[in-house]
């Protein structure tokens, strides 16, 4: 046997390796389509730092190839259900957490270990859950575990198995290479404990929600929200020096106490860019605190 062909070989037993790991996920995961991330924060001058691509099953099975390409040229390979869906991603889990997971009847449905020692678990619900609740559930799961609370949301990417982990620091410099993401488990069931924990999921999202509208409530104004200023007249305004989260904050405090809902504050602010607040994720989160804040300060000059 020559040399290339020995080449050839072990170059062919990593593809099917990739190849089988990709497509037992993508089956324990369960979904229609797919949101498949390529990342690489040190792209160069023109390159996209983030390539999204929204592929079927079969998609992503045949586009394995350049995936293994786009990944050997420093990409990261990561994946999360497109839209609404019944799963939850618990991320940062050591060995024991994933025991105690097991232990305590929330089995998951898929376990990838992302690096040596670290894993990622992906909870199936048995239905499929709004955006809402689906963060709840996540946050609440890497709160009972142990897992990354700022990684929990309704889309947080996880990472495709199969393919190596590109953080600069997991790179062995003994070897000059960096570690394979393994994929650990696929059950692909619905964890024991799902109905009585995503109930109890609900009935304290309606609990925080409840409360939240009735501290708004008591500090309703006696104008309608027709005859509110708008946020406009707010970032005109010379007092905020043009500083945009002073300007939300303002605006928020003002709208809450004059009878405007949370849904309308939350509007108002986003017509203006927040991409600099980079991810949907990071946007959301800079709402939420924004408006906590406001209904704090109502409740403290009231």
């Amino acid at each position: 046997m020559t040399a290339s062909t020995g080449r050839s070989q072990i170059e062919g037993k990593a593809v099917d390796r990739t190849n089988r790991a990709v497509e037992q996920q993508l089956v324990a995961m369960g979904s229609e389509l797919f949101e498949v991330g390529l990342y690489n924060p040190n792209a160069g001058a023109g390159e996209s730092v983030m390539i999204p691509r929204v592929w079927n099953f079969e998609t992503v099975l045949k586009s394995v190839p350049w995936l293994r390409y786009q990944n050997y040229q420093g990409r990261n390979i990561y994946i999360r259900p497109k839209g609404e869906h019944d799963l939850s991603m618990v991320d940062d889990l050591t060995r024991d957490t994933v025991s105690a997971m097991r232990e305590a009847g929330f089995n998951p449905a898929l376990i990838v270990e992302t690096s040596p020692g670290n894993f990622q678990a992906w909870l199936k619900h048995p239905e499929r859950i709004g955006k809402e609740v689906s963060t709840a559930a996540a946050r609440a799961l890497a709160k009972k575990f142990g897992g990354d609370e700022g990684a929990a949301d309704w889309r947080h990417f996880g990472r495709l198995a199969g393919f190596s982990n590109r953080k600069p620091g997991h790179f062995d410099a003994s070897t000059g290479l960096y570690p394979f993401v393994r994929l650990i488990e696929a059950a692909g069931r619905v964890y024991p404990e799902a109905e009585w924990f995503l109930a109890g999921v609900k009935s304290d999202l309606e609990r925080r929600n409840a409360e939240r509208e009735h501290l708004r409530s008591r500090h309703v104004a006696t104008i309608a929200p027709r005859d509110l200023k708008g946020i406009d007249m707010f970032r005109v305004d010379g007092r905020y020096g043009g500083d945009g989260t002073r300007v939300d904050l303002a605006y928020a405090v003002y709208a809450l106490s004059h009878g405007a809902s949370a849904e309308e504050v939350d509007t108002a602010i986003r017509s203006r860019d927040l991409s600099h607040k980079r991810s949907e994720r990071r946007q959301n989160e800079y709402m939420e605190r924004t408006i906590k804040k406001a209904l704090a300060a109502i409740e403290r000059g009231r």
